[in-house]
This record gives structure tokens, sequence and C-alpha cells, in this order.
């Protein structure tokens, strides 16, 4: 199913993948609906997978977004069932760019948009431009995460080298932008015929080794400075329908922006 709505030669795509975050999914779309009457001139696609919520019924009574549905033949994992959603926009998009959100990305300032957009457009060798983290933890939090991190790389490392059981070590260092908001220049997609979900893994961080490699730059937006023109509760889509109880961090976080929104 696809609405009717069409702006005339947009300037570039949004692509969402909704499953099961009616609360979320509407805050995300009122905004982006606000900016879209203010001028922005981008076509907003949002595929929903198989929801069968609330949320299919409210994006079904929308007459101003692309509506793609979903409906899965076997329980798909929740990284191949977005990669798919993903992939099944890329498909139908004619713009050059397309800017990746969840369903959780709440963007205020809609400025963001055209800077990427004039990043990108300027500088061709850049394929696609995002942030390596999901929410801004501030200098201290940072400096600790990787830090914590790297003992704990290493800290494996040592223990399998005894012959030990352990997991296996993990980069203590962030190495791909994250789909919540990222910009890809769908152009050199194209050139190479390449999708978001590939190598089974997360939809783009194969696409991202896969670029780098063949010379290409996948740029980068610091936490401090993305941050000013949106928020994300940082796993809202998946973490939030995993049982996470009221003291959770991540619950109380999504609890405190649906207040201010609201409020």
């Amino acid at each position: 199913m696809e609405s009717s709505f069409n702006h005339t030669n947009p300037a570039f795509s949004i692509a969402i993948v909704n499953y099961k975050t009616p609360d979320l999914t509407k805050i995300c779309l009122d905004l982006l609906k606000k900016h879209i009457d203010a001028g922005l001139n981008a076509q907003v696609w949002v595929v929903d997978n198989n929801s069968q919520d609330e949320s299919t019924t409210y994006l079904r009574s929308l007459d101003w977004i692309h509506l793609i549905v979903r409906d899965a033949d076997y329980a798909e994992k929740g990284f191949v069932a977005h990669g798919q959603g993903l992939d099944s926009i890329l498909e139908k998009i004619e713009t050059d760019y397309v800017f990746l959100m969840h369903t959780d990305t709440f963007v205020y300032d809609a400025s963001i948009f055209n800077q990427t957009i004039q990043l990108l457009h300027q500088h061709q060798h850049i394929a696609a431009l995002g942030c390596l983290e999901q929410l801004d933890r501030g200098l201290v939090r940072t400096v600790w995460r990787v830090v914590s991190r790297f003992f704990k790389r290493h800290s494996r490392r040592f223990k399998l080298w005894l012959g030990l059981n352990a997991k296996p070590p993990k980069s203590y260092l962030e190495a791909h932008i994250k789909s919540f908001f990222a910009c890809w220049n769908v152009k050199i997609m194209r050139k190479h015929d390449y999708t978001f979900l590939m190598g089974n893994r997360n939809p783009g961080y194969e696409l991202q080794d896969l670029l780098k490699a063949k010379g290409y730059t996948i740029g980068l937006i610091s936490p401090r400075k993305l941050f000013k023109y949106l928020d994300h509760v940082e796993a809202g889509t998946v973490g939030l329908n995993a049982g996470y109880t009221e003291q959770n961090r991540r619950f109380k976080r999504k609890k405190s922006l649906l207040e201010k929104l609201s409020g």
C-alpha cells in the first residue's frame, strides 16, 4: 500500500521502519509533518513490519507518507526485518539521498537535514554521514565507556589465551555509524549494486565496510553536534518491547522524553 501523496522534485527521502511502537511512531511522524508543512522538501517512506497493532492502523490513516506494509511469511530476526524494510524503500525511492531514521528519533530542528545534504553534495567521495553513538553521553561518560570496554576486550583475549571460557572479544571503539539518523548517497549504493542488508549483519554495517574498502568515506557527525537538533530514545524500537522494567535507564529515558513531548 502506498499513499498518493507526492512532493514535486523532493530533495531527499526519509526511510523509517515501524514495528509495534505506536507512541514513538506518532511523535516521530508528527514532528516530521510539521517540518514538511514548514517547507522541508522531503518524501517520507514508512515500512510497517507486520506490526498488526494500532501503529499499523495509524500509518494507514496518513495520506502524506508513502507506506509499505510487509507481511513476512516467517519469523525474521529483528535486524533482518529492519534491513529488509529499508531495502524495500531503497527499491522505490528516486532521490539521490536517503535519511535513515528510527521511530524513536525525534527531530526538533529540521536544518540538520539540509546541512547534511549540502555536505554530501559538496563532497562526492562521502558515501554516508552519521553518528557513531546513539546518544550524547558527554565527555566523562564517553571516556569511561571506552576505557571499560578496552579492559573488557583485553580481559577476554587474555582468558582465551589461557584456554578459559570467555566471550569473543569485541572492539572497544565504535566502527559504524548508526541508522537512527544517517544520510546515504543512493547513487553510490546503486553504482555498486549495494543494499542495506548484507553479510548477515546489522543493516548498513557490511555496506560501510565495503564502501570504505573501495575508497569512499563514511562521514561522522559528533554526538555533541547532532543532539542539538534531535533526541533519540536509544533502543526504543527494540529494547523497550523486550520487557524492560520501570527502573531501567532506557525505560526512564523513554518516559522522560514522552512526558517532555506531551507536556
